[in-house]
């Protein structure tokens, strides 16, 4: 039951870090501009591993 939850809420998490990425699009092609980086690709990586992490838990049980 747990996994399950852990699963679920890891998948919410990971769907608003791909809209929170797009839509921080324009800002980070704006800031790039300026020569400013935002770790928006980093944090949606982050989030993909976390949710691959918990569905291979959750398998191994």
């Amino acid at each position: 039951m747990f996994h399950a939850m852990h699963r679920t809420a890891t998948f919410a998490l990971y769907q608003l870090t791909i809209a929170l990425g797009i839509l921080l699009m324009p800002v980070a092609l704006l800031a790039r501009r300026v020569g400013v980086r935002l770790p928006v690709d980093r944090m949606v990586e982050a989030a993909g591993a976390a949710y691959e992490r918990a569905g291979v838990e959750r398998r191994t049980d």
